[in-house]
């Protein structure tokens, strides 16, 4: 899927430039600075070239109108448009390349819900880039397509601004919800092609990562375009050079404007490529405002590493603590891991997911101590495989398409799997680096839950410790 996405950004984003790119280049840059929204009309040069009697003057649509003189409100119709065109590039692909997606069909009978049910554990079988480029990208272009359709907020951009990062928080919530629909909704990979079923596609990374470090990279290209591309626009007028950095520089942002019908290189803020002149920045009076020390939000997508009776557990996951009073907040936490160190022909993982109350003291420091209680459940699934009758499956099924061999696995595999409710007491320190960025230089937790032993292994009591980085939102 990943594969088809970059492909498909590049390709549009070189078609959609092509129009505007033929036409003649303007040797003298706009002669006043606009505020515009949008790119000059094809066939027209742009604003303030030199005047040329057998062409029309360049038009320049009108300038963009801040949040506080429109209606409040989400173009759902829009929205669901573009949100459906990402849907069908997404699946048109799968079903043209990937030879499990066919043979599983479609529907939402017996093969959807066993999809769903089938869930468990971190890792799903996909490729790092997979996992952590092509999914994270999904996640940012959904976010994307969100500004694009939140009149009250689109025309915010990187910084201080508290409109900005109710944006931002509002695209997440998008992101994720368009994540859940990709992977188990309506129009899912568990409903065409029924990929979770089988092995190994039942882990849930992409449920985590996708709108979580999706967050992260749209406000890395927020930043990319107010810091990096702005200034360079300011120093050439070259077409060109405009359209690379834009490009470059945004990608998911380009390709959700290819699937909202716009030019790649559109822009909520400013005008496009041709028309955009640059005039002095100054502070808004919302980036003016005095913002609060204490992280409204918190993100933090971690590494785990996990132990129940002396056996290794690896994994990821993430949380979200949001501050409900001033020394509390209430933390959302997913993480699973896949068990090591098993004896052979053995494997096995965990998944957690746990909510509840954390102190935390909003104080001016550098350094943030807490502890929290969660509490919410597990559930562990493990898998013995049969060496010598799977070989006597692959040999009684040596017809079948070797892209298709993993749908054998539960013929030589026996599986057994445990839930139970799981109660978490955690504590840890965390290190602000900045305002928006934190360290978590250590998190340590104990795990009591009704989990069995399994496989010799007790998953009924576990120790946790994890570190990573801390996004902190509000506070900038």
């Amino acid at each position: 899927m990943s594969i088809a996405f970059i492909a498909v950004c590049v390709a549009s984003y070189l078609s959609g430039a092509a129009q505007d790119l033929a036409k003649p280049p303007s040797s003298e840059p706009p002669a006043a600075p606009s505020t515009a929204t949008d790119v000059t009309a094809p066939g027209q040069p742009a604003g303030g070239g030199s005047p040329v009697a057998d062409r029309a003057p360049a038009r320049v649509l009108p300038a963009a109108v801040g949040p506080s003189s429109q209606t409040p409100k989400v173009d759902w119709t829009g929205l669901s448009r573009s949100g459906l065109r990402f849907i069908g590039v997404m699946h048109a692909f799968r079903w043209a390349t990937e030879p499990g997606t066919r043979a599983g069909g479609f529907g939402w009978g017996s093969g959807y819900t066993s999809s769903v049910a089938s869930l468990h554990g971190w890792a799903d079988g996909d490729p790092f880039y997979v996992n952590y480029v092509g999914h994270p990208m999904q996640g940012s272009v959904a976010n994307y397509l969100w500004q694009l359709h939140d009149t009250r907020f689109k025309h915010v951009e990187f910084g201080r601004s508290r409109d900005y990062w109710k944006s931002k928080l509002r695209g997440a919530a998008f992101a994720w919800a368009f994540s859940e629909q990709f992977e188990i909704g309506p129009l899912s990979e568990a409903s065409i092609g029924h990929i979770q079923r089988d092995f190994p596609q039942q882990g849930l990374v992409d449920h985590v990562v996708t709108p979580s470090v999706g967050l992260a990279w749209t406000l890395a290209e927020d930043a990319l375009d107010r810091y990096v591309v702005r200034p360079i626009e300011g120093r050439t007028y070259n077409r060109w050079v405009r359209l690379a950095v834009r490009g470059f520089f945004n990608p998911a942002r380009s390709f959700a404007n290819v699937l909202d019908l716009r030019p790649p290189w559109y822009r909520t803020s400013r005008a496009g490529i041709l028309s955009y002149s640059p005039v002095p920045e100054t502070p808004s009076p919302a980036e003016q405002t005095e913002m609060p020390a204490a992280a409204v939000l918190e993100f933090a997508p971690v590494p785990v590493w996990r132990q129940f009776g002396g056996n290794s557990c690896l994994g990821g996951g993430a949380e979200a603590a949001w501050r409900i009073a001033p020394d509390w907040q209430l933390v959302a936490a997913v993480n699973g891991c896949k068990m090591i160190g098993l004896e052979e022909n053995l494997s096995a993982d965990t998944l957690v997911y746990q909510l509840g109350p954390r102190w935390s003291p909003a104080g001016e420091g550098k350094w943030s101590p807490y502890a929290h209680l969660l509490i919410g459940g597990m559930k562990v699934t493990q898998e013995r495989f049969d060496p010598a009758l799977k070989r006597a499956v692959l040999t009684g099924n040596q017809t079948l398409d070797p892209a298709l061999s993993y749908t054998l696995h539960q013929q030589y595999t026996e599986t057994q799997e445990a839930n139970a409710i799981a109660l978490t007491a955690g504590v840890g320190v965390n290190y602000k680096l900045n305002s928006s960025l934190a360290l978590r230089i250590a998190n340590l937790e104990y795990l009591r839950s009704h989990a069995p032993t399994i496989g010799g292994v007790p998953y009924g009591r576990g120790f946790q410790m994890s570190a990573g980085m801390v996004l902190r939102l509000g506070t900038w």
